[in-house]
């Protein structure tokens, strides 16, 4: 959540132009710079209480990304 609010600031000030461009300053994929700006979407309760949530202390976590991009991806009504 955090690296997505930093992205979303370097595209403001104009340090980045687009998602492209963060993903190449990140040496990640866009695809997965898409991922990580999606979290943008979700409702602000929800991104304020990501950082909160328990340490993962197993190598399959309950929470995935796999498991919140359906919630991300549904409009809100």
């Amino acid at each position: 959540m955090a690296l997505a609010i930093r992205f979303e600031e370097l595209l403001e000030n104009g340090t980045a132009a687009d998602y492209a461009d963060l993903a190449r300053m990140g040496k990640v994929s866009r695809a997965r710079m898409t991922q990580i700006m999606n979290l943008l979407n979700l409702a602000p309760d929800i991104q304020e209480s990501l950082p909160f949530l328990p340490p993962v202390r197993s190598w399959r976590d309950a929470i995935s990304e796999r498991t919140c991009s359906p919630v991300v991806e549904e409009a809100c009504s």
